[in-house]
């Protein structure tokens, strides 16, 4: 898996409120996106620290090294502007900026058939990412229907590394005053993606009389929430969540660049805070439990690896301010 998680996300549960009448069916989309994904709001900045960890690994599939984690931080900055919408509303392009900094602390690691430990310096990871999206929203059998397609450019300190890019296509299956169901499908346009095609479903599903709803995702997300404080929502759940860089080694088993991918399942509370009408505190922790993590040879399909980790589950929390003017 790869940070087709986040691309998903964009547009997956773009149709909930898109029959209401007093916006326009752009604006209506961008709502509802924004107000689930902090990172597709005008600016988002989050920090995050990861607790320590053990970890065991593999090179070419024999036994590597194991050790410890002591910390793991990543600050995330994201910027969207959309930038031209058609006179009726119903199209619309977004370019986007992504930047993360990672940091990697180790404690004591072992060589396999060794017993003398050993240690790393500080392993600092820069991304960078820019995106072109295209929304264009209709109807298909009466049904309202979110067509969009994004293409990325990413890369690190070095250089820029790859181009991607996806379509997909959204549409509204059932909605009741309480309960909105869609469904729709994802192409990734990657040579290294191991599903070229995955299918979205969400629903979301408000208790009677009650201030609980229900927030599914396939395959990213189950959310229990509700408004807490005048200006607060809680959201009580598990999430998941696909994080990836690129490295340029230069050892003696691996030269070149590298890609890693990292597959997380986050378990936990989050509860958002309105700041001022158009300002978001973010404030999340938990457990977080890594599923996977593997190195491939850049522009290789993830099951093609040459380094694979396991990590023991860890404690976490992470910190946002975001502006979002809808």
């Amino acid at each position: 898996m790869k940070a087709k998680i986040v691309c998903v996300l964009l547009v997956c549960v773009s149709l909930k409120t898109i029959a209401q009448e007093k916006d326009t069916p752009a604006k209506t989309v961008v709502k509802v996106i924004t107000d689930k994904f902090p990172t597709t709001r005008i600016l988002d900045v989050q920090y995050e620290q990861l607790g320590p960890s053990n970890f065991d690994s593999k090179l070419f599939g024999d036994r590597f090294e194991k050790g410890r984690i002591d910390s793991h931080d990543r600050l995330k900055v994201a910027i969207n502007v959309p930038f031209f919408a058609s006179e009726s509303k119903r199209f619309v392009l977004t370019s986007s900026l992504r930047y993360k900094y990672e940091t990697y602390e180790f404690g004591d690691i072992y060589k396999v058939n060794t017993t003398v430990p050993f240690t790393r310096e500080k392993e600092e990871i820069h991304f960078f990412a820019a995106a072109m999206s295209a929304t264009y929203v209709s109807t298909l059998f009466s049904k309202p229907i979110v067509y969009n397609a994004t293409a990325t450019v990413d890369g690190n300190q070095e250089n820029v590394q790859r181009v991607k890019g996806f379509v997909t296509a959204n549409v509204v299956l059932k909605r009741t005053e309480n309960t909105t169901i869609t469904v729709g499908a994802l192409v990734m346009l990657d040579p290294s993606s191991i599903i070229p095609l995955t299918p979205l479903f969400t629903y979301n599903h408000k208790f009677e009389s009650s201030k609980w709803d229900v927030d599914f995702i396939l395959p990213q997300r189950i959310l229990f929430r509700r408004e807490l404080l005048k200006n607060g929502r809680i959201s009580l759940g598990t999430e998941l969540n696909s994080e990836s860089f690129y490295l340029n080694l230069n050892t003696q088993n691996l030269k070149g660049v590298y890609e890693l991918n990292q597959l997380e399942l986050k378990s936990g509370i989050t509860y958002e805070y309105r700041l001022s009408s158009k300002i978001i505190g973010t404030f999340k922790g938990g457990v977080n439990n890594v599923l996977s993590t593997r190195i491939t040879e850049k522009g290789q399909r993830t099951n093609r690896y040459v380094y694979d980790q396991k990590e023991d589950a860890q404690g976490y929390f992470r910190f946002g301010i975001s502006y979002n003017p809808f």
